[in-house]
C-alpha cells in the first residue's frame, strides 16, 4: 500500500520499502532471552537482524527501539576507541526489561562507509582530523547511512509509535520522514574513556548529539596513550 507524507508542505506519495522477514526463532543471550528474526532488504541485499523481547512494554508504553548500526570493531571486539559494543550491550538490558526491540542494521559500518573506508578514517583521525573532516578528507559523506529498510521492517512488526534509544536527533528526523512517530528519546550515553572522548565531543558539538561528557573518562586497562575517535552511533 502506498502511504503518504507531508515535506514542505506536499504531499507525497511514497511506496513501502521492499522488505523480507524469516522465522521468528528463540535468541537466549547473556542479557536475557529474546525472539530473533531475520530481515532482507529486497533493494539492496542487505540483511538485518530484529531482536526483540518476547514480553510487552512494561506499564503499558511505547517499545523501546534501538536502531544499531553494525559495528565490528566496537560489537565484537570490544574496541574502546568507540563506544558502540557498549551501547549495544546497554540497549539489550533496557529492552530486555523494558520491552521492545533492537534492529541490527548490517551494511552500516563507520556511518555507511565500509570497514575498509573505517580503517582509512582512523588512519586520518590519528593524524589529527576529527571523525567529520576524516570523511570529507576521504570524499566521502559524513554519514551515509539509510533508515528506510528500518523503518519498514519497525512498520512490518507493528511499531509505529516508539521510545527511540539514541543519542542522534537525526535518527528521530529520518524515521519521521519514513512514517515512524517517536514519542520519546531514551538516551544510550554510556561513560566516555580516553580514547574516544575528543571523538564524542565532536559528536556533541558538530553532529548535534545529545550528549552531556561533564563525568572524567572511563579508565581502561592497557589503555595507549593516543586519542581515538570513532565514526558511528
Amino acid at each position: 500500500m502506498t502511504t503518504t507524507e507531508t515535506r514542505d508542505g506536499m504531499t507525497l506519495g511514497r511506496k513501502p520499502h521492499p522488505v523480507s522477514g524469516g522465522p521468528i526463532v528463540q535468541l537466549p543471550t547473556a542479557f536475557g532471552d529474546f525472539v530473533a528474526q531475520a530481515w532482507t532488504d529486497l533493494a539492496t541485499g542487505a540483511e538485518h537482524l530484529a531482536v526483540s523481547s518476547p514480553l510487552p512494554p512494561v506499564d503499558g508504553q511505547a517499545p523501546l527501539v534501538r536502531l544499531h548500526s553494525e559495528c565490528l570493531t566496537g560489537d565484537v571486539f570490544g574496541s574502546y576507541r568507540c563506544d558502540c559494543g557498549e551501547q549495544l550491550a546497554y540497549a539489550l538490558e533496557m529492552i530486555n526489561e523494558f520491552g521492545g526491540t533492537l534492529l541490527y542494521l548490517r551494511g552500516q559500518e563507520g556511518r555507511g562507509i565500509g570497514l575498509a573506508n573505517k580503517m582509512k578514517a582512523y588512519a586520518l583521525q590519528e593524524a589529527g582530523f576529527d571523525t567529520v573532516e576524516a570523511n570529507e578528507q576521504l570524499g566521502l559523506p559524513v554519514d551515509a547511512r539509510c533508515y528506510k529498510a528500518a523503518a519498514q521492517i519497525l512498520a512490518e512488526l507493528g511499531l509505529n509509535e516508539i521510545r527511540l534509544l539514541s543519542n542522534n536527533p537525526d535518527k528521530q528526523d529520518r524515521l519521521a520522514q519514513a512514517g515512524v512517530k517517536v514519542v520519546e528519546m531514551v538516551p544510550t550515553e554510556v561513560p566516555s574513556r580516553e580514547q574516544n572522548l575528543r571523538y564524542l565531543q565532536t559528536k556533541k558539538d558538530r553532529m548535534d548529539h545529545l550528549l552531556v561528557l561533564d563525568v572524567e573518562p572511563a579508565a581502561s586497562a592497557g589503555q595507549g596513550r593516543g586519542r581515538f575517535e570513532h565514526e558511528q552511533d
